[in-house]
């Protein structure tokens, strides 16, 4: 990107309709793929595609009962991780729909387009991240 490119983006205070309708599309995708993790995560919480033996055998290892408790634990972990990640990519959407989205919560500046492409529901700009960081 040109210094010209990168001082006409600074004085900019929202992303066109154009970028903004790339960003959409960008959190579409992810989005229908975070609801498909969820499900996976969901379904494995739940044993809800368990084909084993553990229905209809009368007794259990120890160590499988333990591992099956850990791993359902973690499962629960990943999945309501998953689900705030979605709600984050939901919220980005509303933010498209204001025009408000890529403007950065503390600064009030546009988050640079590369930061919106990696990390679509992001708020905050790098410069506002790392300095919430060194804040910590």
């Amino acid at each position: 990107m040109t210094k010209e490119g990168t001082t006409e983006e600074a004085k900019r205070t929202r992303y066109s309709d154009e970028e903004l309708e790339e960003f959409r599309q960008i959190i579409l995708a992810k989005l229908e793929k975070a609801r498909e993790d969820l499900k996976m995560l969901t379904d494995a919480y739940s044993h809800a595609n368990e084909h084993d033996t553990s229905d209809t055998s009368p007794t259990f290892k120890v160590l499988e009962e333990g591992y099956q408790v850990l791993s359902k634990e973690e499962n629960s972990r990943l999945a309501s991780r998953q689900q705030k990640f979605i709600n984050s990519l939901e919220n980005a959407l509303i933010r498209i729909e204001n025009k408000s989205y890529g403007i950065c919560r503390v600064t009030g500046k546009l988050i640079s387009k590369e930061r919106l492409r990696s990390v679509p529901h992001a708020t905050l700009s790098i410069d506002a991240k790392l300095g919430q960081s060194v804040k910590r």
